[in-house]
Formats: C-alpha cells, sequence, structure tokens
C-alpha cells in the first residue's frame, strides 16, 4: 500500500454512527476468551518465508474455511486496485497450555474507500458502517485483525500498512493479512512476544475444518506441514 493522507487513529474507542450521530463506545480492556486450541480439526500451511526465518508469533491464527473463501472472493473482485476489510473472530487462550491464538471466521470488506493500485485508506464512512455492520451482526465477535490485496506487487507491509495496523490495531493479538491476487501469494503478520512486527517476515496459518479431506487453499507460497510437536499438543487437548 502507499503513502497516502493519513486518518485520524481511532485506536479502540470505537466510532458508532446512530441515528444520524456518531458516538464513541469506551475501550475496555480485552482479555482472552478460554479455549482448547483446535488443532485437530485444521491443517498447517507454513509460509516459504517463515520457513526462513525463527520468529515465533505471540498468538497462532486459525481461520475457517468459510473465512478464507470470502477473503478471496473479495481479494479477486479488483484485480487492479487495492481492497480490504476486517477480519472478525475470537481471541482465545488455551486452557491446557496457555497459548494464545485467534479464529478467524469472517471478513467485513470495506465499502467507501479510496483505492488505487498502490494503496488503499479506509475512510471514515467505511469504519463506522464496519463498526455498525460489526455490531449488529457479530456483536459477540472481537476484530482480530485486517485485510489488504497488493495486486502485482508482492507481501509486505509498507511504512503506511505499519502506520494503519499500528494505530488502528494496536492490540499484540490483532493481525494483517495481504493477499497478492495474481500470483496467489498472502501471509499473515504477526507480532512476537516483544510487540514488534516485521514488515516482510511473515507467517502461515492453520486452516479449520471439520472434514480433513479437503482444503480450499490455494496460496501457492505456502506448504502444508504436520509436525511431531502439534501432534503432541493435540493429543494433550483430546
Amino acid at each position: 500500500m502507499g503513502a497516502v493522507a493519513r486518518p485520524a487513529p481511532i485506536q479502540q474507542s470505537f466510532i458508532i454512527m446512530s441515528d444520524s450521530s456518531i458516538r464513541l463506545r469506551p475501550a475496555d480492556t480485552p482479555t482472552p476468551q478460554s479455549g482448547y486450541i483446535p488443532y485437530k480439526h485444521s491443517r498447517y500451511w507454513r509460509s516459504q518465508v517463515e520457513a526462513a526465518h525463527n520468529r515465533r508469533p505471540i498468538v497462532s491464527v486459525f481461520m475457517t474455511q468459510k473465512a478464507f473463501v470470502r477473503v478471496n472472493v473479495h481479494a479477486t473482485s479488483d484485480l487492479d486496485n487495492e481492497v480490504g476489510g476486517w477480519l472478525i473472530g475470537n481471541w482465545r487462550e488455551d486452557q491446557v497450555t496457555g497459548e494464545e491464538y485467534i479464529v478467524v471466521d469472517n471478513c467485513l470488506p470495506a465499502q467507501d474507500v479510496r483505492q488505487g493500485s498502490a494503496y488503499l485508506t479506509f475512510t471514515q464512512n467505511s469504519q463506522v458502517a464496519m463498526f455498525e455492520m460489526m455490531e449488529s451482526k457479530f456483536p459477540d465477535k472481537e476484530l482480530v485483525g485486517w485485510y489488504h490485496t497488493h495486486p502485482k506487487m508482492s507481501v509486505f507491509l509498507s511504512n503506511y500498512d505499519l502506520f494503519l495496523h499500528n494505530n488502528f490495531f494496536p492490540h499484540p493479538w490483532q493481525v494483517a493479512l495481504v493477499i497478492e491476487p495474481h500470483g496467489n501469494t498472502a501471509g499473515f503478520f504477526v507480532r512476537d512476544k516483544h510487540g514488534n512486527l516485521d514488515a516482510r517476515k511473515y507467517f502461515g496459518f492453520h486452516e479449520l475444518s471439520d472434514d480433513q479431506r479437503r482444503s480450499v487453499v490455494h496460496w501457492t507460497n505456502m506448504k502444508e506441514e504436520f509436525t511431531e510437536s502439534l501432534s503432541m499438543m493435540e493429543n494433550n487437548n483430546e
């Protein structure tokens, strides 16, 4: 995403449109929901970049097949200009291991944006509309991150992307997904335990499904991987 005029950061106070007026909802101090990390219902897709570096993300990313398909349909809806939106789901902590993870089970495509071949800006109107929709359709869900495309570029975060992520998605467990729709490549950018985010080093994800026989993942820079450590974690959570 290229450099464009910066919007005023919203931080964690949600801007909501109600009865033709804007009101602020004070930010709460978030805590993860308790759960069991769903390794046994997923398959792991490791990115090529992830395999080359030794960084550990602060959270593991699980994404349902429904969410994966919806994000990719939106990503390919405009192959000339950047598109994007929000990732909706839950932030959780495993009851056994204490490991934190997020589950992405839906998305909100951003409307009324300013866009071009190398930039995307969430306008005030687009953010208000998405907050309204999130409150009405997904009242029990959390904003776990955002996604956008880099048509005919590569998978990375620009300086402006980093600004957006740090100001609008400041929680350590919130992630950024970048998709290059022409080459079918993508990656999740996740902070490390120190809160640092590398603009070039991205991670894969766990494809979440009850049907382990069929995958919907088509990103060419991801390779399915089953490790002994994941198997042991799975057994501990059964």
